[in-house]
């Protein structure tokens, strides 16, 4: 059986080797690299959601670069930590994979997975992922009508990814444990110097969210020496700031051949309390 559900009646979907069928006769195809579309028409609000070709690439070749490695080395920490074992395990907004392959890594060491699967809005995102962990299930889906059964997974990630909190708690067992990382106050200040005039901090604040309760928030951080233009630009180019920059900052930035910057992460912790 598989993690997840079928997005047009809520059945149970098995998955075979070319698709993923349920009892009332739904099939859905699996893509070439593994992934499957689970996104009803209803739900796609463009003709193709999420992260474009060229954002994906610039994800993937920076994080496999290993610049953020300290965030997934916490995430991985902390999975071990909370995971219980057989654990089933969600990764809402997974993007191409980096964070999702590194947990399911760690806990796969241990015994703790059971089963582990990784939904995002982005098909070039997911080409990657799916191919960074074959033994993971990723499925196009919205983290607001998640595939998944009611209180079947044990731990939940969400990195940099919108927070669907009726979906959260639906998906969550009681007792389960939500991962949720933000940026911190500083994270990426010194490349903000340089695409805007006036940059801010990010708000840091710890929210008591209706169903959860804090178990802890962590600090990540790490100051990030970017040797070249080209990873540079990835950076940029993964991140919202290629959206919304002036054209000055970004000809500013076009200039730099090597860039000093902090990363700084919060990882706020969560459990699911009884409903």
């Amino acid at each position: 059986m598989s993690l997840f559900r079928c997005p047009l009646c809520a059945s149970p979907l098995t998955r075979t080797d070319r698709t993923y069928t349920c009892p009332k006769g739904h099939s859905f195809d699996r893509a070439r690299e593994g992934y499957v579309h689970l996104l009803p028409a209803n739900q796609k609000h463009a003709k193709d959601p999420g992260d474009d070709k060229e954002m994906a690439a610039a994800r993937n070749r920076f994080l496999s670069g290993g610049w953020y490695a300290p965030l997934r080395e916490a995430l991985c920490r902390l999975a071990l930590t909370y995971a219980p074992a057989g654990a089933s395990v969600l990764d809402a907004g997974c993007g191409e994979g980096y964070y999702t392959a590194g947990v399911y890594a760690a806990l796969s060491e241990t015994g703790q997975v059971g089963q582990m699967a990784g939904v995002d809005l982005s098909k070039p995102s997911l080409r990657w992922a799916a191919r960074r962990e074959k033994a993971v299930e990723f499925a196009v889906a919205s983290v607001y009508h998640l595939p998944v059964a009611d209180t079947s997974v044990d731990l939940l990630l969400n990195c940099f990814s919108p927070l669907a909190l009726d979906e959260f708690r639906r998906v969550l067992r009681p007792g389960g444990v939500y991962l949720y990382v933000v940026p911190a106050a500083r994270h990426l200040w010194e490349l903000k110097e340089v695409l805007y005039d006036g940059p801010y901090l990010n708000k840091e604040e710890d929210i008591p969210y209706e169903g959860f309760s804090y178990l802890e928030v962590v600090p990540v951080e790490a100051v990030l020496e970017l040797p070249d233009r080209d990873t540079i630009r990835d950076l940029f180019s993964m991140t919202p700031y290629r959206w919304k920059t002036p054209k000055a900052g970004a000809a500013r930035l076009e200039e730099l051949d090597h860039l000093r910057v902090a990363a700084a992460f919060r990882v706020h912790v969560f459990h699911r309390e009884p409903a």
